[in-house]
């Protein structure tokens, strides 16, 4: 196993021993194609490669190698960090860091490395820039109340970021949605269906429809898992601990998706099944914050199953269990004799 720690620069590499998890080599590449290819051209034909999620900076080396026909697998940043302090609190290295995640790998399954296409990743890059947009308008109209001698300063800097978010909202809209001139991309063609569901925007739209593309979740729970919506139990012995979120992986996409929620309660449709099950859980005593997480994770499972299945929003459906198919008379009967 290759464990990478990957820099803008270089690629600092350790290779692992399966068996007996002793280093075969360490070495440094240079961050370009053609320092990869070196790298590459080095390995034998078995050899995996597991590499945590850098942004762009880790975006060559998967790429290049996944198109060689390289098992390049993904360290979940937090879990991987947590697994390095264990094993080296006294030093951290770079080199230290790429056997680190060589042995991290080693000691349980990872998901595959997905190479997101061009664009996924123009779509994700425009949610950035509009999530830095938001929190600096955020910031500046916080100000504006709270410091009235600098209003005429801050009202034209408002003016404009407010100005430059709608023309993203347009552009990200015309691209996962598509105009009556442009075509949507093909990545994002659930993207309309996403948005006809109550309280889910083009922007939520096309984030979950971004990553619903790139990770391809076999389950809606592993999809549930990594936007870190899922519950976590706390148990030892008799001590019951509370019961509460993870928050791992995706916290701008549970903060859309919670913040979906919100809008969804809003919306003045009577028959609307996600309020019904929010009533639902108030009636049960669950906080006004635990319903609406509740009701968060109901949205993301309906996102998942609508882009798995390429279906449409119907809100008769979203309430449904599913029903496992009865056994035939006579498998049911062998089975009772049995």
């Amino acid at each position: 196993m290759l464990g990478i720690d990957v820099s803008k620069d270089n690629l600092v590499c350790a290779l692992v021993q399966a068996g007996t998890h002793k280093t075969v080599w360490r070495d440094s590449y240079p961050n370009t194609a053609s320092g990869i290819s070196q790298l590459l051209r080095r390995l034998n034909g078995t050899t995996s490669l597991v590499v945590e999620p850098t942004g762009r900076y880790s975006d060559l080396v998967v790429r290049q190698a996944t198109a060689k026909g390289r098992t390049v697998l993904l360290a979940p940043p937090r879990r991987a960090k947590a697994f390095l302090e264990s094993i080296q609190s006294r030093a951290k290295t770079d080199p230290l860091d790429g056997r680190g995640l060589g042995l991290f790998a080693l000691s349980q399954q990872l998901r595959l490395f997905q190479v997101k296409s061009p664009a996924v990743e123009q779509v994700e890059q425009l949610l950035s820039a509009r999530k830095g947009l938001s929190r600096s308008l955020a910031t500046l109209e916080m100000q504006r109340r709270e410091l009235p001698h600098a209003v005429s300063a801050l009202e034209p800097v408002i003016s404009a970021i407010k100005s430059q978010k709608a023309a993203l909202d347009k552009q990200i809209a015309t691209l996962t949605q598509g105009s009556r001139t442009v075509p949507a991309l093909p990545e994002f063609a659930i993207a309309r269906s996403l948005d006809a569901v109550p309280g889910i925007g083009p922007v939520v739209a096309a984030a979950v429809a971004a990553r619903l593309d790139s990770k391809r979740f076999e389950h809606p729970d592993s999809f549930v898992a990594y936007i870190g919506l899922d519950i976590t139990v706390r148990q030892s012995g008799k001590r019951s601990g509370q019961r509460g979120l993870t928050k791992q992986g995706d916290a701008e996409l549970r903060r859309l998706l919670y913040l979906a929620a919100q809008a969804n309660l809003r919306c003045k449709d009577t028959n609307n099944p996600f309020k019904l099950q929010y009533e639902r859980e108030i009636a049960k005593g669950m906080k006004t914050t635990a319903a609406l997480c509740a009701v968060a994770r109901k949205l993301a499972k309906l996102c998942w199953s609508l882009h798995r299945h390429g279906t449409t929003y119907d809100a008769s459906r979203v309430l449904e269990q599913p029903t496992r198919a009865k056994k035939p008379q006579a498998e049911e009967a062998s089975t009772t004799t049995a």
